[in-house]
């Protein structure tokens, strides 16, 4: 589920709490990020292959829980803090298997800050986990893209939520 935002809580993910790449800090989320990711689950843009904007009931409901919630790493810049998107691992979330999704927002597209970020959290959680899975739209080329760059494999194809998905698999 590419973007999407499990329920909470969270078992214990694989991954650590923060992680550090050349460009990034990907950590738990804190009060002060509320607003951008509440921005995630509202921008057309960002949600355009999610199924749309998130409701306002279940945006309150997520903004009480996405706070340091296991598993939701906020990924900001390290040379200035800004927030630039989500990147959630959730174990056993399908069919037992690990899942990887991510959101950013838009004017952070396109710089390689999702694939520095999601390769990072792959790597982190494949030390555990003997797989992780990632979902998303057949029509989202750009998410295509960057799970094959950062390794994963396109293992099946079908109809959910109404839409053609496409399921990505890495094996440790």
């Amino acid at each position: 589920m590419i973007g999407g935002m499990p329920a909470f809580p969270l078992p214990a993910p694989s991954a650590p709490a923060s992680l550090a790449t050349g460009r990034l800090l990907l950590r738990p989320v804190r009060t002060a990020d509320v607003p951008a990711v509440t921005r995630l689950w509202t921008d057309p843009e960002v949600r355009r292959h999610l199924g749309g904007p998130v409701t306002e009931h279940v945006v309150r409901i997520r903004q009480r829980r996405v706070v340091g919630a296991p598993g939701v790493h906020a990924v900001t810049r390290t040379e200035d803090g800004t927030l630039l998107g989500i990147v959630t691992v959730e174990p056993e979330a399908r069919d037992g298997e690990t899942e990887v999704s991510y959101q950013f927002l838009p004017e952070h597209w396109g710089r390689g800050y999702a694939r520095e970020a999601v390769a990072a959290v792959l790597d982190a959680t494949l030390r555990d986990a003997p797989s992780v899975v990632a979902l998303t739209q057949r029509a989202n080329h750009r998410s295509r893209r960057l799970l094959e760059d950062v390794g994963m494999t396109h293992v099946s194809s079908f109809v959910e939520h109404e839409a053609h998905q496409v399921l990505y698999r890495r094996h440790r």
